[in-house]
């Protein structure tokens, strides 16, 4: 049975995980046996009100927030290690550029959360894969891309793909139901609601890639 760590990055699309990706992610890999890992940062974020889309001013805490998709079973980012696990998975929402790096805010001067950053640095060493949601590739570019010029989607948003190679990635267009495969460096992403309109179609992506990345656990 594959151990896959699923990274979140609060509880929302507007400021932390987005919810239906999570929670796509998480049936996925109960669906195909793999026991999982749920972690994120112990930080702070700034919360958005997702029913006007504006900000609070009010501070949450990322850890605590996604303890709400959770349901209470999951550890600080910083006590998940790549020894841990086979494989590790991050959802999408703003959540991933605003909490796990800052590409919302720098696009291609971005730089990622340490704790972030090492875990997808150590993950590489061991030969382990890594799997990105929806705008969490350009997290994976911000902690990585300098280094492995990894080949990634976002889907076909020319900013975002912009800010992606400025750090090094290789961005590949990408349709919603679709992933792309860095087989070199053994990374999946797929675009998500970067691209989705709806939930199905989010859902056959997201799935194929969890099939990619178990598939690359077991190879």
């Amino acid at each position: 049975m594959a151990k896959v760590g699923v990274v979140l990055s609060g509880c929302g699309v507007f400021d932390g995980a987005e919810i239906h990706e999570s929670v796509i992610t998480l049936l996925a890999l109960d669906r195909a046996g793999a026991e999982v890992v749920m972690a994120a940062p112990d930080v702070e974020l700034d919360v958005v009100d997702h029913l006007r889309g504006e900000p609070t001013g009010e501070k949450r805490n990322v850890l605590v927030e996604s303890a709400r998709i959770a349901r209470g079973e999951i550890v600080a980012l910083g006590q998940l290690a790549a020894a841990d696990i086979d494989a590790v998975i991050f959802p999408g929402g703003f959540g991933a550029a605003k909490n796990l790096c800052d590409f919302a805010s720098k696009g291609g001067e971005a730089t990622a959360n340490e704790e972030v950053a090492t875990l997808l640095r150590d993950m590489h060493a061991a030969g382990n894969p890594i799997a990105a949601v929806c705008i969490a590739p350009a997290m994976v570019a911000a902690a990585i891309g300098k280094d492995l010029s990894p080949q990634l989607t976002i889907g076909n948003d020319e900013a975002a793909a912009g800010g992606i190679e400025a750090l090094g990635g290789r961005h590949v267009n990408c349709p919603v139901k679709e992933f792309v495969l860095d087989e070199e460096n053994r990374i999946v992403s797929t675009p998500a609601y970067m691209l989705g309109q709806n939930i199905s179609e989010v859902a056959e992506g997201i799935e194929k890639a969890v099939a990619a990345l178990l598939n690359m656990v077991e190879a």
